[in-house]
């Protein structure tokens, strides 16, 4: 059976990748000297807590080469066959550290590595939607065009209270037209072509919640969604309660925003992805 990797950024939890066979490798969160491993050292609410108490904001970073390759070496002792699915390229790493490590593989194991374009609850639906097929008996071929044919249609937009996170981080992309006029405003950003891109401001937060359910239902066919937070359930209870019945509940995900993610977009994050049906 092809098994399916990917990293942390993707918002799959240690439940979730149990559940559906998936191999994450953790990438890194800095607290100072102290050094976490995303979802694994550190969970979400813990590292949210350390977030919003500390004054210095925390770094990130991809973990060593042989981490990676560790874990395809052990991989390729069950299967001959695996797909990776990566944080965009244009936010981390990532893709070219597992390049290099398919590269340094002494095994004769099929590896394909695929830049999701995307990240947290879209590269969740693309890294999801491949385990299932491999489970139901889908070749590698068969699952990498599949996952490259569903980049284009997988669409992730989130709003923030301030996206000082994201410009500390070096992450704002095209965003940063937005900065300088962001007083009492809930900027709303999609991830698109590996980069954040502006797409409106709002007055409140309940009516980036709107903004958010409204965006999801102007899709005509939906495929999957997942709706995510930091530290918003409530605000995540109601984006849930506006989209109920879109899609089946067994393709509709919930999750949060992972301690690596977070450190660049903040506590008060909230997301939608969705896969656009065909």
């Amino acid at each position: 059976m092809v098994r399916i990797v990917t990293d942390s950024c993707s918002d799959i939890s240690p439940k979730m990748a149990e559940q559906f066979g998936l191999t994450v490798i953790p990438l890194n969160v800095h607290f100072g000297d102290k050094i976490y491993r995303d979802n694994i050292d550190l969970n979400t609410e813990g590292f949210y807590q350390k977030l919003t108490r500390n004054k210095i904001l925390p770094t990130t970073s991809i973990p060593s080469l042989a981490v990676f390759t560790d874990t395809l070496n052990n991989l390729a002792k069950e299967t001959k066959e695996i797909l990776v699915i990566t944080l965009s390229r244009k936010f981390s790493a990532a893709f070219d550290i597992f390049l290099k490590s398919k590269e340094t593989l002494k095994s004769k194991c099929n590896i394909e590595v695929i830049d999701s374009q995307v990240g947290i609850g879209g590269q969740l639906i693309l890294a999801v939607s491949a385990a299932v097929m491999a489970r139901a008996g889908a070749t590698l071929e068969e699952i990498a065009n599949w996952v490259t044919s569903a980049i284009p249609r997988t669409h992730v937009v989130m709003t923030f209270d301030t996206l000082e996170y994201l410009r500390r981080g070096g992450r704002i992309g095209k965003a940063q037209a937005f900065l300088g006029n962001l007083i009492k405003v809930n900027p709303i950003l999609e991830i698109k072509k590996g980069e954040a891109f502006p797409i409106t401001r709002v007055r409140s937060r309940a009516r980036a919640v709107d903004f958010l359910v409204n965006f999801v239902k102007n899709f005509r066919k939906i495929d999957a969604l997942v709706i995510e937070d930091a530290t918003t359930t409530s605000e995540l209870g109601k984006l849930a309660q506006g989209l109920q019945g879109l899609v089946p509940d067994e393709h509709f995900y919930r999750s949060k925003v992972s301690p690596v993610v977070g450190t660049h977009v903040g506590p008060h994050v909230l997301s939608v992805s969705v896969l656009e049906g065909e």
